[in-house]
């Protein structure tokens, strides 16, 4: 049976604390509905209402167009482990690019990850959970390295001529913010 509350309690605070997979989900008014995977120890909970994760250089901006344009937000964990549990977090969103005063003290709290080209910070607005027991039990067998040695390959430089490129425009040629006005030195 789902559950709400109005924020994190410290036991739901210590599960996204051990997820190493979770899922962002965001929509524009019009267009595709998008739905993203995300791990490398990229979330952090800042406080029982907020939310943060490190946002990677990828394929796609689709959660930078959609929370630019409407903010809203959700982020979902899922157990595979032994108890089983959903939680969703609903709210809005807000980019923080490096370009920004509050940048640098929050990507402290992430692992130096390259490519990294946004932190997204969800404001709690509703927390669910759910019983869970219809998603499968598995085991973590380790990161995948490929996402990382792409980015030092392309290197600071590649990365932003990659974002000016691929990511400046959401697959429905909505702005996302990355790429066009980056500097040339992050």
């Amino acid at each position: 049976m789902a559950r709400f509350f109005e924020q994190l309690t410290p036991e739901l605070t210590a599960f996204i604390g051990r997820q190493r997979l979770f899922f962002v989900a965001t929509a524009p008014r019009e267009g595709r509905v998008n739905v993203s995977p995300k791990g490398m120890d990229s979330l952090r909970v800042l406080d029982a209402k907020t939310v943060a994760y490190l946002d990677l250089t990828g394929s796609g901006a689709e959660t930078a167009a959609h929370v630019q344009e409407n903010g809203r937000l959700t982020l979902m964990c899922c157990s595979f482990e032994a108890e089983p549990l959903i939680l969703r977090l609903y709210g809005r969103g807000e980019l923080l690019r490096p370009d920004l005063p509050s940048w640098a003290a929050l990507k402290a709290r992430f692992p130096d990850h390259p490519g990294a080209r946004q932190i997204v910070v969800l404001h709690v607005e509703a927390v669910q959970t759910s019983c869970g027991f219809g998603v499968p039990l598995y085991d973590h067998a380790g990161e995948r390295g490929e996402l990382a040695a792409w980015a030092q390959r392309k290197g600071e430089a590649g990365l932003r001529e990659y974002r000016r490129q691929k990511n400046a425009l959401s697959i429905d040629g909505l702005p996302t913010g990355l790429g066009a006005e980056e500097p040339d030195a992050v």
